[in-house]
């Protein structure tokens, strides 16, 4: 992974000249000063006590903690627009004073036991794809009582563990990334069926704590659909939770731990609902008239079960710019574009893309989508380098309500940053609802960004809807998350947080202030 910007830097992007056009002559975008190279990034002095590091040490091993400059840049923050224009500004103060890679789950209860009893905080570390602020703990550390930060990297935990074919579970630890998970799944005829767009980088271990959803989640599911059983480490002991599809007995533990983010511990082997391999996946695209169509023809194949695996509508701007297509930038194609996804009999669903409107358009568009479907943070750097400033943030509502809050959250990126390129694109369906996806381009900068975050998260709290879908809470998202709960809500956070975690080490600040 790109210290300073996303995934391989062999596939960074060319800006077209029309998206250059675009920027200079109608949006003022100017270009900005060189990024910092990797030796000028600015980092605090270590602060890990030596008996720290010598027990951490004799915990996982001598050359599984590293202080090394290097290590430490390329475990600092996520990536997050503002996660990246401050590594680019050479700025590197959220640097963890080390890197711990544990290799068993009682590897990481020691380094919990270490780190509890020097007060030095923990931040589990998977791909480091966050875009909520989720790793960047400087700043808050101290405030926490600790005086050092670790990054907690999972990466040795990496091992497909057991595959039980008769009941379609299988068990794989949690610094699995993505890929390898299919690679090693698909040997015996299985997937996961989970792509989201960070899929080529980002862990196992990682979709679990922030509750992601994939392109495929129309046929398979959310990721936390497919959990049955997780372990975790806490600071006070182990949790092993989960030994039958559903139970009546009480509370379901998991989804405590589901979208916790690390603030209560770290999840060291996951049990996931795994299924058959498709022979193939086809590809179609449906042209409506709008939005308003689009999503309408979306809650029908919800409601009547006609879902296929993969279903995305984008809205007028972004069909109109080409971001559903990343190969196709700047189609110039109107109406609303749905890519479909079929890996069983589609005629069902087509009939109803069809009653409803939809202008079928052959498999040309899904299979255009399908090419690039992982080629838009590259796209996002390149704009970055060329002086923009661009953002994603999503939602999810009831469908009755979607129209007003994407409406509520349009509006807001208007009035605070004035003329922005707001697309949007629905990219998960339920029986009762849908997510709203927004991309965001500007020519303001970061503090202008950051205030206009909070008036979209103002929006989206006022409208109605939840404050993430599936990126999560992470820092950024943490007031409108307490709002969302309630403060009881937030109390309760609180209290199992004191419980597992008592001395506030693990990722303080994320989720809820302790």
């Amino acid at each position: 992974m790109l210290w300073s910007g996303w995934g391989d830097p062999a596939k960074a992007r060319e800006l077209p000249d029309q998206i250059r056009t675009l920027l200079h002559d109608l949006m003022g975008v100017r270009e900005p000063a060189p990024a910092a190279a990797l030796d000028e990034v600015r980092l605090p002095p270590v602060s890990l006590a030596d008996a720290a590091a010598h027990e951490l040490r004799e915990a996982v091993g001598e050359a599984h903690v590293r202080t090394d400059r290097e290590a430490r840049i390329r475990h600092t923050r996520g990536k997050s627009t503002p996660d990246l224009l401050r590594m680019r500004a050479g700025d590197g103060s959220d640097a963890p004073d080390a890197i711990v890679l544990p290799g068993s789950h009682e590897e990481v209860l020691r380094v919990l036991e270490v780190c509890g009893r020097h007060r030095v905080a923990v931040v589990p570390f998977g791909g480091g794809t966050s875009v909520v602020g989720g790793l960047a703990s400087g700043g808050l550390v101290n405030g926490a009582g600790a005086g050092a930060v670790i990054a907690l990297d999972l990466a040795r935990l990496d091992r497909l563990v057991s595959v039980d074919t008769e009941s379609m579970v299988a068990e794989l630890e949690p610094g699995l990334r993505a890929p390898d998970a299919e690679r090693l799944l698909g040997e015996h005829g299985l997937t996961l069926g989970h792509f989201p767009q960070s899929y080529e980088y980002a862990t196992l271990g990682g979709f679990a704590a922030a509750r992601s959803s994939g392109q495929a989640s129309a046929g398979y599911g959310r990721f936390d659909d497919m959990v049955v059983g997780l372990t975790v480490a806490t600071p006070s002991g182990t949790l092993d939770l989960g030994r039958a599809p559903k139970s009546g007995a009480g509370p379901d533990l998991r989804q405590v731990v589901l979208g916790s983010e690390g603030a209560f511990g770290v999840i060291t082997s996951l049990r996931l609902r795994v299924r058959r391999a498709p022979a193939e996946t086809v590809y179609e695209g449906w042209r409506f008239e709008s939005f308003a169509a689009g999503s309408a023809a979306m809650r029908t194949l919800a409601q009547e079960g006609l879902l296929p695996t993969v279903l995305r509508l984008s809205d007028e701007t972004e069909t109109m710019i080409g971001l559903a297509k990343p190969e196709a930038i700047g189609s110039g194609d109107s109406g609303c574009l749905l890519i479909a996804g079929h890996e069983k009999d589609r005629q069902g669903a087509g009939a109803v893309l069809a009653q409803a409107g939809g202008t079928y358009l052959g498999a040309e568009p899904g299979q255009a989508w399908q090419h690039g479907r992982f080629a838009a943070p590259y796209l996002r750097d390149s704009l970055l380098a060329a002086g923009a400033t661009v953002e994603t943030m999503e939602t999810a509502g009831f469908w009755s309500n979607l129209p007003r809050l994407y409406d509520a959250v349009r509006l807001a990126l208007l009035g605070a940053l004035g003329t922005p390129l707001v697309m949007c694109h629905i990219s998960h369906v339920y029986e009762t609802g849908a997510s709203l996806y927004f991309t965001v381009v500007t020519e303001r900068g970061l503090a202008e960004w950051e205030s206009a975050k909070q008036a979209v998260n103002a929006a989206i709290v006022g409208a109605g809807g939840t404050i993430s879908h599936h990126h999560g809470v992470g820092r950024d998202h943490r007031q409108a998350y307490a709002e969302e709960i309630g403060p009881l809500g937030v109390e309760i956070l609180r209290a199992v947080k004191q419980r597992l975690d008592p001395a506030g080490i693990m990722n303080p600040g994320v989720l809820i202030l302790a």
